[in-house]
């Protein structure tokens, strides 16, 4: 696998971000840096979580960051296809209760 952490695609004007391996420390900085521009303005952004293996406190205080400024400036965030661990991590931490209910797997988190 390489080592990239992720991917961004844009299409009818969502950007989806998807994410790979480990999202802990200098990771998932360099995900905040990289996704906290593209969240304002009114725009929808998707974080894709399929290819996550392992989230520390430092990714979920990501997520939390990105979640706010999103919120802040108009821009909507949302977390798609977690593990079950990385779901329960969420959960534990009351992250997951930021993101608006919508069903099951490969569609907005609940």
């Amino acid at each position: 696998m390489s080592d990239e952490l992720f991917g961004i695609a844009v299409h009818d004007s969502v950007c989806t971000v998807r994410c790979h391996g480990q999202l802990t420390g200098e990771r998932a900085t360099r995900l905040r840096n990289e996704v906290k521009p593209l969240v304002g303005n009114g725009s929808k952004v998707t974080l894709d979580l399929t290819e996550v293996t392992f989230m520390d406190s430092l990714g979920l205080g990501v997520i939390a960051t990105l979640f706010i400024s999103a919120r802040t400036a108009g821009g909507q965030l949302e977390v798609v296809n977690l593990s079950p661990r990385l779901r329960d991590l969420l959960s534990v931490s009351h992250l997951l209760s930021l993101f608006e209910p919508a069903g099951q797997s490969n569609i907005k988190m609940p």
